[in-house]
């Protein structure tokens, strides 16, 4: 769909543009703009409604792929903490767990000995925010969980920032290409997960 809509001139004249102006406010404030930057993207790995994306092709434009890259990273292994973090509370005493249908599904049939590879699984499977709050309510250990967070956003972050430099550059090809790839990746991974689960189960 991005790359249906910066087909259309006008679209890419307009993105263009905002992203002109955004440019020289980055470059004002590069310190600040990068924490923002970053607190921004760990609120989209926090949130499910919230997205980071519109913020990238600015920050592809004003600071290069690489820098965008480590900040991008940054920022989503933040986030993924903060949902560790939070699953965790959810086990508190006063604490109940979400209930909602995603959530309830995955408790249920995660093993109770979660390794390296199955959180890695996870991510590359489910919603960014959901394996965090998943580990973090069924006690997965934390170094665990964040050496597999870690690896797990490096191709996500990767794919993030090509495609925003392809939305600024206007590649269309490439667009369509990495978003093909993407959701097989997903897909592929989805149902490598499920397959586990009913093994375990």
């Amino acid at each position: 769909s991005v790359a249906l809509l910066l087909s259309v001139d006008q679209v890419y004249d307009g993105l263009h543009r905002a992203l002109s102006a955004a440019e020289p406010l980055i470059a004002e404030h590069p310190y600040l703009g990068a924490i923002v930057f970053v607190l921004l993207a760990a609120v989209s790995a926090v949130l499910a409604f919230f997205s980071s994306a519109l913020l990238l092709p600015a920050a592809v434009y004003a600071w290069g792929n690489t820098i965008t890259f480590g900040l991008l990273w940054l920022g989503w292994l933040l986030g993924g903490i903060g949902t560790y973090a939070l699953g965790r509370g959810l086990r508190g005493p006063l604490a109940r767990a979400p209930g909602t249908r995603q959530f309830d599904f995955y408790v249920q049939r995660v093993p109770g000995e979660v390794t390296f590879a199955f959180v890695l699984l996870l991510y590359l499977a489910l919603p960014s925010e959901l394996p965090g709050y998943l580990c973090g309510y069924l006690r997965v250990r934390f170094r665990t969980y964040l050496a597999a967070l870690s690896l797990a956003e490096l191709p996500y972050a990767v794919g993030a920032v090509v495609l925003s430099a392809g939305a600024v550059h206007r590649q269309i090809g490439l667009l369509v290409t990495f978003g093909l790839i993407g959701a097989a990746l997903s897909l592929f991974a989805l149902r490598t997960l499920h397959r586990r689960l009913d093994q375990l189960s």
